[in-house]
């Protein structure tokens, strides 16, 4: 038998809120280390990393002149890669410590070293550009899988109009190859804990689906796509993360809600941040495909304004940070169950 949900009457308190940060530009995504450090994404071009005493350094993006192509990259074009037009969105660990970046600014993943020296990863597959690159994500395999929102440009109609050609790619050993597609506006992407089942948010979906991992000899499949719980989530869903549990917690953006999806598929209501009646044309807008900007730009809460991520921290991983795309701070609370660790916790990070 099942033991009980730690979630059972579990709601958010708002008053035991507290925040880490400030100053912040679009945090979306965020790392947490053992250590009680985190890493943030950064508008600025790079990641901020807030010390556990709260002291904060910026870490920006720079050509990394050892991966300079002679007879392609002048010193300035090498550099422009790195400072023109850069977005970093989701983040991962690397193997070696530094920093995955899926940058939704420059349509590409890259690798960034803890101080800064940037390169290329990928910023093709099957000889085209990757387009709207979202997420990404290290398996124990030290497989990355890549999330890509939309081939549309502007990104932006794709959001608004329901476009299903969203895809998901992984890089191994066999090189870069998209393993599923048809999504709507893929995002965040997460492994089960026995790494069995990737959990893709279709964010105008909106749900969550999922498809079974297939390993073969000629590298990893995807196979018996399904929907992960309810078939419509009350709003956006944007990041999500695994409790020990099972639950997978979610982030709803714009709505401003933090649910969560049982192992059985029930949802859990966890905190509502949103305004109401913005949340509610929102909702309208976009069901009946009129969604303009400034629908979108009205609905908002005032914890984590356009929540986007959810990620477990603290040496218990019991401490809950929402990343958001409008705040400038990092809101934190108690969870009563521990985060499913991420592949990096117990590894050695880098000096």
């Amino acid at each position: 038998m099942r033991p009980a949900n730690p979630l059972d009457g579990f709601a958010v308190d708002r008053a035991a809120v507290d925040f880490v940060g400030r100053d912040l530009q679009r945090p979306e995504c965020i790392l947490a280390e053992r250590d009680g450090t985190l890493w943030s994404a950064d508008a600025r071009g790079g990641v901020m990393r807030i010390a556990p005493d709260g002291t904060q350094r910026f870490v920006g993006q720079r050509a990394d002149s050892r991966f300079a192509d002679a007879a392609a990259d002048s010193a300035q074009a090498l550099e422009a890669k790195f400072t023109q037009g850069t977005l970093p969105n989701g983040l991962a660990f690397a193997a070696d410590g530094g920093f995955l970046i899926a940058n939704f600014g420059t349509d590409r993943l890259e690798a960034m070293t803890r101080d800064g020296r940037s390169r290329v990863l990928l910023d093709t597959i099957d000889g085209q550009p990757i387009g709207k690159v979202n997420f990404v994500l290290r398996d124990s395999r030290n497989r990355l899988w890549l999330t890509v929102s939309t081939r549309v440009n502007p990104w932006t109609r794709a959001a608004a109009s329901r476009v299903r050609d969203g895809f998901i790619a992984v890089l191994d050993a066999h090189g870069a190859r998209i393993v599923a597609d048809g999504f709507y506006f893929t995002n965040e992407v997460r492994l089960d804990a026995e790494e069995r089942w990737l959990y893709v948010v279709e964010t105008t979906g909106p749900y969550i689906s999922r498809l079974r991992l297939d390993e073969r000899a000629d590298g990893v499949r995807l196979a018996d796509r399904e929907v992960f719980g309810p078939s419509a989530l009350p709003g956006f869903p944007d990041g999500i993360a695994f409790d020990a549990h099972g639950n997978l917690w979610c982030t709803l953006v714009m709505v401003d809600r933090l649910v969560a999806i049982t192992p059985e598929g029930e949802l859990r209501l966890l905190l509502d941040d949103g305004d109401a009646e913005a949340s509610a044309n929102l909702l309208a807008k976009m069901a009946s495909g009129s969604v303009s900007n400034d629908d979108m730009m009205r609905a908002h809460g005032t914890l984590a304004p356009w929540m986007a991520s959810v990620t477990f921290g603290g040496p218990d991983l019991r401490t809950v940070y929402l990343g958001s795309l409008r705040g400038t701070t990092i809101p934190f609370f108690r969870s009563p169950v521990a985060g499913l660790p991420m592949v990096h916790w117990n590894e050695t990070p880098a000096a």
